[in-house]
């Protein structure tokens, strides 16, 4: 069964398919919600709306349905290019407390 999101309280709402679109253009795109693109909607509706989904566990029950309709898998892969590092992670390396990835084991 595919997940829904909550039903309106009798207000007014935006879309929210077009509010989903603007959250995850927010989200992969690493912005703050105030830069995505007014199509989406205002941002204070993308964060509220986001932050109540989270909440009330919308986001799981979506990734659940999805993961359910794969099948059962035979590998996972994990991706990382979303990862934001702290500013002081750039200078780790040259300051000697980090070793770079061509120097650890097994390098070639």
């Amino acid at each position: 069964m595919l997940a829904r999101v909550p039903l309106s309280r009798g207000i007014p709402r935006l879309d929210d398919r077009r509010v989903l679109s603007g959250i995850i253009f927010a989200i992969q795109g690493g912005l703050r919600w105030r830069d995505a693109p007014p199509g989406h909607g205002p941002h204070k509706t993308l964060c509220n709306r986001f932050l109540r989904w989270i909440r009330m566990g919308v986001f799981s029950r979506i990734f659940a349905a999805l993961a359910g309709e794969a099948g059962e898998r035979d590998r996972l892969i994990v991706d990382g290019t979303h990862l934001k590092a702290q500013r002081t992670a750039a200078s780790l390396l040259e300051r000697g407390r980090m070793v770079a990835a061509s120097a650890g084991p097994g390098a070639g």
